[in-house]
Formats: C-alpha cells, structure tokens, sequence
C-alpha cells in the first residue's frame, strides 16, 4: 500500500496536464468575458528607472528652463570676409542670409482682370468662335458634296542630301554627268505647278471669308482703344503748343531781349561787356542737387539736357536727367530720375536722341528719348565692367568699323573704357590705364604695388580721330593715343590741383585749354611743354568753355559765383566780362556752355538751377566791314587770328630748343 519513492520526477519539473476540451472552452471564455482582465490594468504600476537617473528634490523637479528656438540657419556660414573700397580692408560682414530655399517654382498664372489676362480671353473666345463656324462650314460642305473625298496621300519627304549624317549612312552614288531637259518637260511641270496653287486658293477661299469675319469683330474692339490714344497724341501736342504760347505771353519781355535787346550802352565801356540775365530754369524734384553737367541738343538749338547730382560725396543721393527748352522755361520736357547721382553727360550728334549719362556709382548708361520709358534703354553693370569710381566724363565717338555706336568714360579709378553697343548690350574695352609715374607703393611682402592715377576730364581731337586729353586729380594732363594702351604721347605738368575740364579749341588744331581748382585757367599749345596764356581768377574755376563763334574767345566759371568771359584778339591780359551770376551765400556755380548758335550762354549752380544770359556786343565782336572791303569770314581767318596771338608768346625756332 505505501508509494515507490524515486520514481516520480521532482516537483519542479512536473508539468499539470489539462484535457483539450477545458482549455478550448477557457478560451472561448476569456474571448466573452470583458470582465476579467480589468484588475490587471487598474493594478498599481511600478515605473522602470534606469540606474544612472539623478535623484532631484521637489524644488528641482519644479524649477524652469526656458529655450530659445531661432530660425536661424545652423549651416550658414559665420566667417565670411569682403574687401571694403571705403576702408581698403577686408573685414568681417555682420549679417549673414539665414534664408534656406527647399522649394521653388516660377509661376505661370495671369490675372483676368490684367491686360495680358483680357487679351487671352478674348483670344479663347475668338477661338471656339472660330471652331463653331468652321465646324458648320465643314457639315455644309459634306451636305453639299455627293461623292464622299478621296483619301489624302501623303507625300513622301525627300532624304535631306545636306545632312551629314544621312549622307553618311547611305551608299556613295556616282553623279550623272549630264542632264538634258526639253522645252515641253519644262512646261508641263510649271502647269502641274499652276494648277496646285489653283487648287489651294479655293481652298483657302472659305478660310479668308472667316478670316475677314475675325477682322470685322477685332476692328470693332480695337478701334475704341485706337482713337482714344490718337485722341491722346492730339491732345498733348495742341496741349504743348498752348503752354508754348502761354509762356511766350508770360515771359514776352524776356522773348523780345533774346531776340532783339543789343546793348547799346557797350560803346562807352571801353570794350567790356556785360551778361543780360534771360530765363532761369528750375524744377521742384532738383532742389537739393548740383547741376553736374549741361550740354545743347545738336540738332534742336533750343533744347538742352542737364544732368543732377552732388559734389558733395557725404552726401550722395538720387540723381536726374532734365531736358528743357527755351520756348518753354517752366517745365521741362523730359524728365528722367535714377538711382545714383548723374555726374556727365553727352548727346549724340547724328541721333539726338541718343543720350549717354556716367553715374557716381561707376555705372555708364544710354537714355533714349524716342522711348516712353523712365529707365535708361542699355545700363552697365558689375558684370560687364562698370567702373569702381565716379565717371567724370563721358563723349560719344564715331561709330566703329561695323557701325556700332560707342563712347568712351573716364573715372577716378584710373581706367578709360570704350563701351560698344553690340546687339543690345553695353560691351566695355579698356583703352588706358593712368599709371602715376614715381608713385610705386612697397605692398606686404615686398610687392610694387602701382598706384593708378585719377582721371577727372577729357576731350577727343576735332580732327585727329585718334588723339585725346586726360586731365587728373593730380594735376597732370596727359596726351594719349587710342592706339597705344600702355603708354602716353606726352605728358604735361599742367596745374597744382584737380584738372576740373580740358577742351580742345574748336578752329585751331594744336590749341587746348584746362581749368583747375587751383584758380586758374591755362592756354597751351600740344606741341610745347609750357602754357602760351595763364589766367588767375582768385577763385577755384569749375568749368571752361571756348565760345562757338571765335577761335579767340572763352567763358570761365568760378566758385564764387562769377562769370568771366575773355577776348584773346581785344584783351589778353584781363578778361572783358567778370559779373557775378549767383549769389553768393551757400552757393556755387559749376558749369558753362556756349550755345552754338544763338549768342547766349546757361550757367549751372548747386542748388540745381540753370540761368540763361545774354552776351553784349562787346563779347562777340566781329571784323568791321569797311566801305569797298569784303570782311573773309571763316576757319581760316579765325585760325590765323589765333595764330597771331600765339606768335607773340611762342619762343623764336631758333631759342626752341635751348
């Protein structure tokens, strides 16, 4: 009756069996009953921690960290370095773009309401109007037409014999030597011909009469827009015309002095002359800037273009081009505002219209007044050469040898460009460098670093195509060729200060004239080292111009606010006329230009406004007629009225060369 020990496996390893029925059944049980489990989920949890957690008090638990999350982008680079042309440095830059673009797309969407998005829909409109009409066109022609059309053959294209890679890819077939055509082979293939244009006119028929149909329509909308801008086009010139007449009326005591006022008091002044004030033009928008720079129109004797900015280089801003003319001095007639301040300007003198301006920025640009545009039609750019200093002159040139139009540009960054106008771009070439001679710098590492001398002024040979004068901030004026690059014809130590404006002389061929801010304004032949004439005015001088009517005569301008006109041939020690032209308190004159045909004369200040003056008789004298005398006119008498002059102060051949 007792059990056998040993026999059984310990009670660890003991695994309870269960019938297969009870645990199907328990399953079945567990799957119904929502109730059991419940306790399991609501039992309390004991959270897991890892071992090297820091244990923190209540306070520490409670305690805040605020985070500040920026958009900044983790990427951009922090050390980027430009060179500074104001402080010849490189230096660190501040700001750095924090923009990443992870998408872009360009957009093709027009507005209904723009005038692109109703020309577009009337187009669609036109279109499906056109479908529905070529759709009934077809059926009636289907109705009409009792056998159905033949079937279209295509017409095989012929293997292009020009393409290499055809003709490559083919046998080599050997010539025909000799072709013979007769008369009637030729006539029958022009009849074949004949008739197929015949044959496409009338088909073409039904297409012209929907063709005209679509005209009728668009005349119809077209004409409203048309007639309003011819309506426009007449207004604003009968408009102009109006505002002619009134400001001929409202200045007609000043009309009448331009026309016909002679001074008649010059006989009893001892050969001086006087300045008659005309008309002053100024406008609202130029107020705070400078004139820069005037220059006549020379095809339209009364217009003239003015360009504005400012000398005074703390104080840079925008910059305007105004065109005005003396049949109307309350407004001008173009108006033309850019960016940065315009310092130079030139017309074009076989298209008038064609204006080029240099900018402060180092910018050139071409303004063409055929066009109803505010912005100048071709600008240069950083890409294609722009210069890095102020652009003090700029002159048009001949076009080149494939009819290009061109002008050259001088700036104080030493560099003469010549920008050509091909196919709609600005194309720059440098003509010279000014190398300052004897001013080599010792740069870091023992490097010759060649300072460049600062052109400020020049004026191309009347005659010569290839010579022209630099004047520069040094001083110098420098005689140079197109041809040469790199080096100078000669070189003349002609002033102390800035060369403020060189000109050639517009009769004699070796005359040239130079002001300076050191107050004076020199006359030098271009074939002698030394002056012929030197004038001091006591006073910087902004501006020279020689008068167009003699070889002998010129206008200075100072910044005291004197006008002073010399007279070689009557006096050639003093000048005839020294008046002053603007007041004086806080103002400056900056520049002259002769009219080249009527006998006056536009001044420019630094408040922006231009007057216009009259010249005496006393300041353009002519030879007196004398009773059985013809008086000789012309370049050759004004050529050797000068000549005489320069004969008196030139050394004698034979001291010349001592």
């Amino acid at each position: 009756g007792s059990p056998v020990l040993g026999l059984s496996p310990p009670s660890s390893y003991c695994t309870p069996s269960l019938p297969v029925g009870r645990t199907e059944q328990k399953d079945e049980d567990a799957s119904t009953d929502v109730g059991e489990g419940v306790d399991e989920w609501t039992a309390v949890k004991t959270l897991v921690k890892p071992p090297d957690q820091l244990e923190l008090t209540e306070a520490e638990l409670k305690e805040e960290f605020t985070r500040v999350l920026t958009a900044n982008n983790p990427h951009a680079p922090q050390n980027i370095v430009r060179y500074s042309f104001k402080e010849r440095a490189y230096k660190p830059i501040g700001y750095v773009d924090q923009t990443a673009i992870h998408f872009s797309l360009n957009g093709n969407l027009i507005l209904k309401d723009s005038d692109e998005g109703r020309r577009q829909s009337v187009k669609s409109a036109e279109g499906e109007e056109e479908a529905e009409e070529a759709g009934t066109a077809e059926e009636a022609e289907a109705a009409e037409a009792e056998e159905p059309p033949p079937p279209k053959v295509k017409e095989q294209k012929l293997a292009n014999q020009f393409n290499f890679i055809e003709r490559a890819s083919k046998t080599l077939n050997n010539p025909l030597r000799m072709f013979v055509f007769w008369h009637w082979e030729i006539y029958d293939a022009y009849m074949e011909e004949l008739q197929k244009m015949e044959k496409s006119k009338e088909k073409e028929k039904p297409k012209a009469q929907i063709a005209k149909k679509e005209e009728k329509k668009k005349g119809r909308k077209l004409t409203s827009l048309e007639s309003q801008s011819d309506d426009i086009t007449k207004i604003s010139k009968a408009a102009k015309i109006m505002e002619r007449m009134v400001n001929q009326n409202i200045f007609d005591d000043i009309a009448q002095d331009f026309k016909y006022f002679e001074d008649a008091s010059d006989e009893y002044r001892d050969q001086k002359g006087t300045l008659l004030p005309l008309w002053k033009f100024q406008y609202d928008k130029t107020k705070r800037l400078a004139v820069t720079a005037i220059s006549w129109n020379p095809k339209y004797k009364d217009l003239f273009a003015v360009g504005y900015g400012s000398y005074d280089f703390m104080k840079q801003s925008h910059g305007m081009l105004l065109l005005y003319t003396m049949k109307n001095p309350s407004f001008p007639e173009y108006v033309f505002s850019s960016e940065s301040g315009i310092m130079c300007l030139d017309i074009h003198n076989d298209h008038p219209y064609l204006v080029a301006v240099g900018f402060y920025d180092g910018n050139v640009a071409i303004y063409n007044l055929k066009k109803a545009t505010s912005q100048p039609s071709y600008k240069s750019s950083a890409k294609s050469g722009k210069h890095t200093d102020p652009v003090w002159q700029v002159k048009w040139q001949k076009d080149d040898m494939d009819n290009n139009l061109n002008f050259f540009s001088v700036s104080s960054d030493g560099r003469i460009v010549s920008w050509t106008l091909v196919k709609n771009e600005l194309v720059h070439t440098d003509v010279i460098k000014l190398s300052a001679e004897g001013t080599t710098m010792q740069g870091p590492e023992g490097l010759q670093l060649q300072t460049l001398g600062c052109g400020t002024s020049f004026d191309f040979h009347k005659k010569i195509d290839y010579l022209f004068l630099v004047g520069t901030e040094e001083g110098k004026i420098y005689k140079c060729s197109k041809c040469y690059s790199s080096q100078f014809l000669d070189v003349f130590e002609a002033h102390h200060m800035a060369v403020d404006s060189v000109s050639w002389n517009p009769y004699h061929l070796k005359v040239f004239i130079s002001c300076s801010s050191d107050w004076t304004v020199k006359i030098w032949d271009h074939t002698i080292k030394t002056p012929m004439f030197i004038y001091d005015l006591h006073s910087a001088v902004g501006d020279v111009a020689w008068s167009p009517y003699s070889s002998t005569v010129f206008a200075a301008v100072t910044t005291d606010g004197k006008a002073h006109v010399f007279d070689l041939s009557i006096n050639k020690y003093e000048a005839l006329c020294t008046q002053i032209v603007v007041a004086k308190k806080k103002n400056k004159i900056t520049h002259i230009q002769f009219n080249p045909v009527y006998p006056v004369v536009i001044i420019g200040d630094e408040r922006g406004h231009i007057t216009c003056l009259k010249l005496s008789p006393n300041l353009r004298k002519m030879p007196k007629e004398k009773k059985g005398q013809v008086v000789k006119k012309g370049p050759e008498v004004e050529i050797a009225k000068l000549d005489k002059l320069l004969n008196l102060v030139r050394e004698p051949e034979g001291t010349a060369g001592k």
